[in-house]
């Protein structure tokens, strides 16, 4: 056996032990942990390290600093965990090191996001025909999508906006709800539009955009509504709001990077109701899917807006008739993300899928009916793995999460929700289970008394 055998060996062997004890270790790691990564830095040396020494040093002092994320009692900003098979499958990527730009570069990075495309566009219940992209999260998955709609929002207006850019351009109107992410303002941001230039929509008291309170919309209007709220996980009216934009000819966009998986589920399809009549969708991998970081997708209806907004040509590369990953993406150089969702998908199947979401979901019920059981408000109407509650005042709601962040047990965020501060708490991981609800909520409730 050659050295690099053993030593990628010698790191399965710590990561498989990192792994196995993810259950039992504090979900923060504490501020000493957090005070030796300086024995990472210093002064770059002169000779090299052995690669062995190198990986150690890495596990000894980077492991114990990292946030225990894909453990079952993760429960801030919608982080999945990851499940195994899905992080197998990485590892191998890792190994192949694929570039997945072009066919030619990678036929099995380019055949599996073929194949999971197909998967996918099938449990969210999207039109067969569209065009995907793998990108590296929500964000990106915005970014790529609105791409797509300014292409086609343009062109019906005559103007080539890959080729003459925003200058002088005709004006396209951008309608939000008041409760948009932050994640599509910056991407309306790169992409020209500007972050204070949207129409915003009033919102009612869960988040979800008034449908009546729409403006007027026409062929050059963006609409981008929610499918899962980030605070509360409600869904826009998109049966109404879709049936307005379809007469007034508007582009509808879907910022759906953890609500979209609901349509994998019998129970909870019915909150994502006229959300396929849209134009595009973005949704992130590794929130529910469980995926590790990053992957994210960007669909698009007409999967000719998404090609023409992304592709680029030059006479040295060599493109066939497979699909060639980087007409969908903003990247050309990439990993093979496609390698872990096929992996995750192949694995769940799509009972499995909907058993890991429903029982996310019943789990977050679980938390607000223990939080309602001790005389505490849950803030929101649980209908996905959101749960927002006030545990007294602003200023006793942030100490009890700060609290409960150092104390390790459990790891949840804060939010700000109608003027008063909150915990937020998202059910997002295939390994949560009742016991690890129910732990978690001991620990809260001890620090909230």
């Amino acid at each position: 056996m050659n050295s690099r055998q053993d030593l990628l060996i010698e790191t399965a062997g710590r990561a498989a032990r990192y792994v196995a004890a993810i259950d039992q270790r504090r979900v923060a790691p504490t501020p000493a942990d957090i005070a030796r990564l300086d024995g990472l830095g210093g002064e770059l040396n002169h000779d090299g390290c052995d690669a062995s020494e190198v990986i150690a040093l890495l596990d000894s002092l980077g492991s114990p600093a990292t946030v225990a994320s894909t453990g079952p009692r993760y429960f801030g900003f919608v982080t999945g965990g990851s499940l195994p098979v899905a992080m197998a499958a990485n590892w191998l990527a890792g190994a192949w090191d694929q570039n997945a730009a072009l066919f030619v570069q990678s036929p099995v990075g380019s055949q599996l996001e073929e194949i999971a495309s197909k998967w996918l566009l099938d449990v969210l219940a999207l039109p067969k025909s569209c065009g995907v992209g793998f990108v590296t999260g929500a964000t990106m998955a915005n970014f790529t999508a609105l791409a797509a709609a300014r292409h086609a929002l343009l062109a019906r207006a005559g103007w080539d906006v890959e080729a003459r850019g925003l200058f002088g351009a005709p004006e396209i109107r951008i309608v939000v709800g008041a409760q948009v992410h932050a994640s599509m303002l910056k991407a309306l941001s790169m992409l020209g539009f500007g972050r204070a230039r949207v129409i915003t929509v009033p919102a009612d008291d869960q988040g979800r955009m008034v449908a009546n309170a729409v403006p007027a919309l026409d062929e050059r209007t963006l609409i981008a509504i929610q499918a899962g709220n980030v605070n509360t996980g409600a869904f826009d009216p998109a049966t109404a709001i879709c049936a307005k934009a379809k007469r007034d000819g508007a582009w509808v966009h879907v910022d759906g990077a953890f609500g979209l998986w609901a349509a994998a589920t019998s129970d909870r399809a019915h909150l994502l109701n006229g959300v396929a009549e849209a134009d595009s969708w973005a949704t992130d991998c590794h929130k529910w899917l469980n995926v590790p970081y990053d992957s994210g997708l960007a669909i698009v209806r007409d999967p000719e807006h998404l090609r023409a907004a992304m592709t680029v040509r030059a006479a040295y590369l060599q493109m066939g008739e497979h699909r060639e990953p980087w007409q969908y993406t903003p990247e050309a150089s990439r990993r093979a993300r496609g390698v872990e969702v096929w992996a995750a998908l192949r694995s769940l199947g799509r009972r499995g899928l909907a058993e890991m979401i429903e029982r996310n979901c019943r789990l977050a019920s679980r938390f607000a009916e223990g939080f309602r059981r001790a005389g505490f408000e849950v803030l929101n109407d649980v209908v996905l793995n959101q749960v927002m509650i006030s545990l007294g005042d602003s200023e006793k709601t942030r100490r009890v999460i700060s609290e409960i962040q150092g104390e390790g047990t459990c790891w949840c965020g804060s939010t700000e929700w109608h003027g008063k501060a909150a915990m937020r708490i998202s059910v997002s991981s295939w390994a949560t289970t009742e016991d690890d609800v129910d732990r978690s909520l001991a620990a809260i409730l001890r620090i909230a008394g």
